[in-house]
């Protein structure tokens, strides 16, 4: 059984940061054919299956304690009350059900806020994909709210609602975490809560200071990621209203690693290449390109750093984007070689740093930092666009019995960069999925199909032939 389990200080800020237009949530967006599930598809059976699963996700079965005793970050505890009927919910796809209609459903039930008084996900189970009557073919949205896992510790999560088989033994049930007597909980608040001046003075401070003094010396030596603030202001980066719109696509992995292969580069370098070349077409086409590249913030997982408690494990890079540059070869080249500037320098500062921070920070002095924020990137854009790019959960092909034919990830959409860009490589595909406001970018369809295109110019520069061509 589970003792005291606290949010890190990583974990409470997607609490603190949040705003009634900024909900920080992930998604997946699942596609399946039912065909495969023991007895046919049901609604009630596969929430049944669902609701088994769970026993091997405490995750899910937890939900925040703030008592008032607790001083400190809030504490996840087992919900008493949990009910799998409140977070799982069925909806209808309308007609012909295709791409557009699915987006369509995704961004509408993305705006939708979670019930911050129980378990922080809910699951809906769109039927009629592909205008199927009988729920041959359904969609599932998967919304679980920041706090509770990053990237690599969502697709975990996920996959142990997934099996390598339709209809697998019932899993093991593994125990949430417990409240604590309030006494223990206010002992052990006090002493965090008092030690945060002295770790702001002999450890944060002093890193911060280095890492300024290193970025100076880096910036002077024209070996510094870009800087904060310094990216254009573009269409992505207006304010903000609550209303959500998606789209997805996706690419044959095999393609991406002929282009890397080719240029020597890796391919997260291409990925951004592609994002790059996407994102210049759609503004030259609007003819609001600026002279100046367009910067992406870049998630950064550090889960290998030992004694880091916590389920955001994360830090970050800016990488410009280089979409001065017309010629998509030299584009990649200039991103490829960006790149490795900003890793080094990003390593230089400490994977921890951030997080070090966000641990000392309280809601109140993260209410102050997000209001600040929001009136700064009024005038500059911190970064233009937010781009992940992750592993994708072990290659698992059946979700709650019905055989997973598309898995796509989606980040939230952040205050002064009104675009996420989130790739998952499963199974030999790259599975690419976008989220902004859709007051902000009303069709994300020409953004999400401009991949395909962009892709195929960098093949084009090898003399390569993509593989969905020769499947054509």
């Amino acid at each position: 059984m589970k003792g005291l389990q606290r949010l890190s200080g990583s974990d409470a800020g997607f609490l603190y940061l949040e705003t009634a237009t900024q909900p920080l949530e992930s998604f997946t967006l699942l596609e399946l054919d039912t065909a495969s599930m023991p007895g046919g598809y049901s609604y009630d059976r596969l929430r049944d299956e669902l609701a088994a699963r769970i026993r091997a996700v405490p995750e899910f079965r937890e939900k925040l304690s703030g008592r008032f005793l607790n001083l400190d970050h809030p504490l996840w505890v087992e919900d008493s009350d949990f009910n799998v009927n409140h977070h799982v919910h069925r909806i209808g796809l309308r007609s012909p059900g295709g791409k557009t209609e699915l987006a369509e459903i995704f961004g509408l039930l993305a705006g939708l806020p979670l019930d911050h008084g129980r378990p922080l996900w809910e699951m809906w189970v769109i039927e009629g994909l592909g205008g199927s009557l009988n729920g041959e073919r359904l969609a599932v949205v998967l919304k679980v709210h920041h706090a509770v896992n990053d990237g690599v510790t969502y697709a975990d999560v996920h996959s142990r609602l997934c099996s390598n088989e339709p209809d697998p033994p019932p899993p093991e049930r593994v125990e949430a975490a417990t409240l604590p007597h309030p006494l223990r909980i206010a002992i052990a608040n006090l002493g965090r809560f008092a030690s945060r001046p002295l770790r702001l003075a002999v450890d944060v401070l002093p890193a911060t200071i280095t890492a300024v003094i290193d970025t100076i010396r880096r910036a002077a030596a024209g070996r510094a990621m870009a800087a904060p603030f310094t990216a254009p202001r573009t269409p992505l980066n207006a304010r903000l209203t609550a209303r959500r719109t998606t789209a997805f696509t996706q690419l044959d992995l095999d393609d991406v690693k002929q282009v890397k292969n080719h240029f020597g580069v890796k391919v997260n370098d291409v990925v951004m290449a592609l994002v790059s070349g996407v994102l210049r077409q759609y503004l030259l086409d609007r003819n609001e390109l600026p002279r100046s590249s367009l910067v992406a913030l870049v998630p950064v997982e550090v889960h290998d750093i030992p004694g880091r408690t916590g389920r955001n494990q994360v830090s970050g890079m800016f990488a410009r984007l280089q979409t001065q540059i017309a010629d998509p070869a030299e584009r990649l080249r200039a991103i490829a070689a960006e790149n490795i500037i900003a890793k080094e320098h990003s390593s230089a500062i400490g994977a921890t740093l951030l997080q070090d921070w966000a641990q000392i920070f309280g809601r109140a002095t993260m209410g102050v930092a997000k209001r600040v924020y929001a009136r700064l990137t009024e005038f500059r854009p911190m970064y233009n666009v937010v781009v992940s790019n992750i592993p994708g959960p072990p290659v698992n092909r059946y979700f709650l019995g019905a055989e997973v034919t598309a898995m796509y990830a989606v980040g939230p959409a952040l205050h002064g960069a009104g675009l996420n860009i989130t790739v998952w490589s499963v199974d030999g595909k790259l599975y690419v999925g976008l989220m902004s406001c859709s007051d902000l970018l009303p069709d994300l369809w020409g953004i999400a199909d401009g991949f395909a295109v962009s892709l195929k110019e960098l093949l084009d520069e090898i003399g390569g032939l993509s593989t969905a061509s020769v499947a054509g």
